[in-house]
């Protein structure tokens, strides 16, 4: 039976959420990392997401100006970084050599790829919403790269466990925990016996 429920204004409560880094820029000079927990898919075909941000950031201008960011997901050992990264500004800080972290050429995009993130989501700007304390900037997927040392050789498949990535809630960082079904396992048959 449910508990009694409570009204609170309305609010960001819609988590867990990734917590990414996203990497911009056009040149060695110019490349950045922000923190981002407002981020998501928002079609499959063709693959988009978004992220939003606060205008006020120094990453704001690089992506605005050129329609181009990566989307790297976090992991336990990014932890530190990833929460580094969302409070100290690009303006005054290199945050790839301050977190000792390596900037690599993305495949298709000119804004680097964090090579340290097991999943880089290569993304160009399709539109951007202003929508009050973020704009949302809509992009098309246009790349996907993923370290090796986390697929599974024998299916092919991206393993979650061995990357330990991270989500964010609430003000706070949580490691991912173990799997406890897939896509249509509430609905699949039963195999005779």
């Amino acid at each position: 039976m449910a508990g009694k429920r409570e009204n609170w204004r309305p609010g960001t409560m819609i988590y867990p959420l990734p917590a990414v880094l996203v990497s911009c820029g056009e040149t060695q000079q110019e490349y950045n990392m922000l923190t981002v927990a407002w981020t998501g898919t928002i079609c499959s075909t063709p693959a988009m997401c978004y992220i939003s941000v606060r205008p006020e950031r120094h990453s704001y201008q690089i992506i605005k100006r050129t329609g181009e960011f990566v989307i790297n997901l976090t992991t336990e050992s990014l932890a530190r970084a990833t929460d580094w990264c969302g409070v100290k500004s690009g303006r005054e800080e290199d945050k790839f050599k301050a977190m000792g972290l390596t900037a690599i050429p993305s495949a298709v995009v000119k804004a680097p790829t964090v090579a340290e993130s097991p999943i880089s989501v290569e993304c160009r700007v399709k539109q951007i919403l202003p929508l009050g304390s973020h704009d949302m900037f809509i992009a098309e997927v246009v790349n996907v790269s993923v370290d090796e040392q986390y697929i599974d050789p024998e299916s092919g498949k991206f393993d979650l466990q061995r990357a330990k990535l991270i989500a964010y809630s609430h003000g706070e960082y949580f490691k991912l925990g173990e799997a406890i079904g897939h896509f249509g396992w509430s609905v699949r048959k039963k195999p005779k016996k």
